[in-house]
Parts: structure tokens; sequence; C-alpha cells
């Protein structure tokens, strides 16, 4: 789950803002839990479309 939608209950802001710190600390959080939670969405449809491809190029090669 990437954080930058996500809403404070505590202060009401974006929790990626870290306006509090509850913020500042789930913010943290989430970011240790989880490499991939950084990235936004276009970052992590681009890596799909790399893997995808190599995967493809992989089967292509060793089906010659």
């Amino acid at each position: 789950m990437t954080y930058d939608r996500l809403v404070c209950a505590n202060c009401a802001a974006p929790v990626n803002e870290g306006r509090c710190p509850v913020c500042r600390a789930n913010r943290e959080r989430l970011q240790q839990e989880n490499f991939l939670g950084g990235l936004n969405p276009t970052a992590l449809i681009a890596l799909l479309a790399v893997l995808i491809a190599a995967v493809a190029l992989l089967a292509a090669h060793q089906t010659a």
C-alpha cells in the first residue's frame, strides 16, 4: 500500500506530509515494512512492464 493517499486520524492531514508525530511514525513504519510502498503506481506499472518484457525475451531466446 502506498502512503501518499492515507489521511491521518490524528491531524486529518495527508500522512506523507508528516505534520504530526503520528503521521511521521506511520510514514516511517510504512517505508520500513514495504520497500515498494514508497513507489508511485506509475513506477510500479513500469517495473511490471520491464519484468514482462524480460520474461518474453527469455522465452523467445529459449525457443530459438
